[in-house]
């Protein structure tokens, strides 16, 4: 039986992938004092009865780099999409024109890039826990395996194989923080 295990690293790495994924998305809603049109992605806005990304309600641009600006195409949703904004959590007061909503952004203090360097680091430690419990399905599939009678050296096999792709992933996410606060500190 042990002949024929065999442990589907593919799907732990699409799914070590999808939490780099995930990590890359959350780090692109951080401001680091550029305008972004990414920095809205997390954003939704009550459109039509069910949670909408803003960029399904208008055009995001950005005209300038310390401007954003959304033309909305419903005049009905303007006030929703101004909520959304206000409620994200993104430190960002909307201004309205007709229906265009401008989103200033303004210069970071030193302690708002401090909090942001924070909240990277609790992106990055959510990742790596997805990473590492991808680690551990890897792990039980194995041992469920050993039971079923596979030799102790593919045990060890495997388990080695499946624990260099988790230090492999643990370090990219390392150096996609490293790069986060790199950029949020820059003035």
């Amino acid at each position: 039986m042990s002949e024929d295990f065999e442990l589907d690293t593919d799907d732990l790495t699409r799914r070590m992938d999808g939490a780099m994924a995930n990590l890359k998305t959350e780090f692109a809603s951080l401001r680091t004092g550029r305008a972004s049109a990414s920095m809205l992605e997390p954003v939704m806005v009550d459109a039509y009865g069910s949670m909408t990304p803003i960029n399904q309600v208008g055009t995001v641009n950005v005209p300038e780099p310390r401007m954003v600006t959304i033309n909305v195409w419903d005049k009905a949703l303007v006030g929703k999409v101004e909520k959304a904004i206000r409620e994200s959590g993104l430190g960002i007061n909307p201004q309205l024109n007709g229906t265009i909503i401008m989103l200033p952004i303004p210069e970071l203090n030193e302690e708002r890039r401090r909090e942001l360097g924070k909240v990277a680091g609790q992106y990055a430690e959510h990742a790596r826990v997805s990473v590492r419990n991808v680690r551990r399905d890897g792990m039980d599939q194995i041992k469920k395996a050993k039971n079923d009678g596979m030799s102790e050296d593919d045990q060890k096999l495997w388990e080695q194989e499946v624990q260099e792709m988790t230090d492999a992933f643990i370090k990219k996410v390392d150096a996609a923080l490293e790069t986060k606060q790199e950029e949020i500190m820059q003035v």
